[in-house]
């Protein structure tokens, strides 16, 4: 493995497994983030309530996530836990995972760029960019966003290199947020005038701004930008353009955030 992993999880971590072996007392997982590495799940941990057949919860070769309960080392033993994993748990942490699985990817395609083995550029500058940002793919998420990049932490030829690979192969994060605009208009044309301060709204700052319909005078603002502060800033700024717009000819306007919830 080119980033370096702890040998065993700590008890309460979630861990993403694969169903190697089934028995009516229990199921054996291969860790996928631990190689070499099996835990437990008890029939008593696959459900609550009640299991009258494994075969209803879990199957050999199917990818579970599971919460680790106990590790004893000395034995090699990790019991494991798939009750205790709710499904937004599961979601999340497989998304994760294979978020990882890419990352290694990447690191790959860098490594061939920068004319090294992956293990090489990982021992060379993986810990500081964990570090730095928690993960491998956290990383390459900000770099793939060219107003950030990795530049004003790290130096080096390398550095333009991952985040070209970034910018190639994964997508900038960004974040949304959305909001209720209620606008009258009583002119004869109230109904253009409404049609320009919603697109009024739509035009605003370096983002993304949707108006949707939802029964006049009523419309959801949907804005979306790189950081969620941002979102928060050009939804305001949206809302404002559409109100001064409607004004300017007569009519009213009413912003919401909190009504979107």
């Amino acid at each position: 493995m080119m980033e370096a992993l702890p040998e065993y999880p700590e008890e309460g971590d979630l861990v993403v497994g694969t169903v190697k072996n089934v028995r009516n007392f229990g199921a054996f997982i291969e860790l996928e983030e631990y190689p070499g590495k099996e835990g437990f799940i008890h029939v008593a941990e696959i459900a609550t309530g009640w299991v009258k057949r494994m075969s209803d919860y879990v199957r050999e070769g199917q990818r579970v996530v599971c919460k680790v309960l106990n590790v004893d080392r000395s034995k090699g033993h990790v019991d494991l836990s798939l009750k205790k994993v709710n499904a937004h748990q599961k979601r999340e942490k497989i998304q994760d995972w294979k978020n990882e699985q890419k990352a290694q990817k990447l690191v790959e395609i860098l490594a061939e760029r920068c004319k090294m083995s992956p293990e090489d550029f990982m021992n060379k500058h993986g810990a500081a960019i964990i570090e730095e940002y928690g993960s491998l793919y956290n990383a390459f998420e900000e770099a793939a966003r060219p107003d950030i990049g990795l530049d004003e932490k790290f130096t080096g030829e390398w550095v333009q290199k991952f985040c070209k690979v970034a910018e190639e192969n994964v997508a900038a994060p960004t974040a949304s947020v959305d909001g209720y605009l209620e606008i009258t208009c009583p002119c004869a044309d109230g109904v253009e005038k409404i049609k320009e301060a919603l697109k009024a709204a739509e035009k605003v700052g370096n983002g993304s701004v949707e108006v949707q319909y939802l029964g006049a005078p009523k419309y959801r603002i949907i804005a979306t930008k790189e950081e969620y502060k941002g979102a928060e800033e050009l939804i305001r700024k949206a809302a404002e353009a559409a109100i001064a717009s409607i004004e300017d000819c007569g009519g009213t306007g009413r912003f919401d955030r909190e009504g979107a919830k």
